[in-house]
């Protein structure tokens, strides 16, 4: 049973490596628990008992320090701020064509879901690569 354990915790360990998200280290944790475990003894049931529980226990205590390590700060840019802001359409947007906005005394290349005329008026929802994605203010 050892060689069964060995080969799951080299594949577990493999996906791991090649992943880089933190996505089977507890198990292969439990697995090496496990391959110590067939130096005990050579019930199976026994074997896969301690692989489950120290993997669940190994999740539990270091879930928490995982989430840490994933939360990416976003740091703002200068570019950020265009979002909300109110721009002036100076080329005509439509669904098969990117228009151009002028906002904060910058032209962007603009698309949105409708179609909008020159001289509108457009709120700015977010920034897409270097287009900004926008859409009309309605009137009134």
């Amino acid at each position: 049973m050892i060689g069964i354990w060995v080969i799951i915790f080299l594949v577990l360990l493999f996906i791991e490596l090649i992943t880089v998200n933190l996505v089977t280290i507890w198990f292969v944790l439990g697995a090496l628990s496990a391959i110590i475990t067939t130096f005990i003894t050579d019930n199976v049931t026994i074997q896969i008992i301690i692989f489950i529980i120290v993997s669940i226990i190994s999740l539990v205590i270091t879930k928490p320090f995982v989430n840490k390590l994933r939360k990416r700060k976003i740091t703002p840019t200068n570019l950020d701020r265009v979002i909300g802001q109110i721009g002036i359409v100076s080329k005509d947007i439509t669904k098969n064509s990117y228009g151009e906005v002028k906002v904060g005394g910058s032209i962007w290349t603009a698309t949105s879901k409708d179609e909008i005329k020159k001289d509108s008026q457009v709120k700015v929802l977010k920034i897409d690569g270097v287009k900004i994605v926008v859409e009309k203010i309605k009137e009134g």
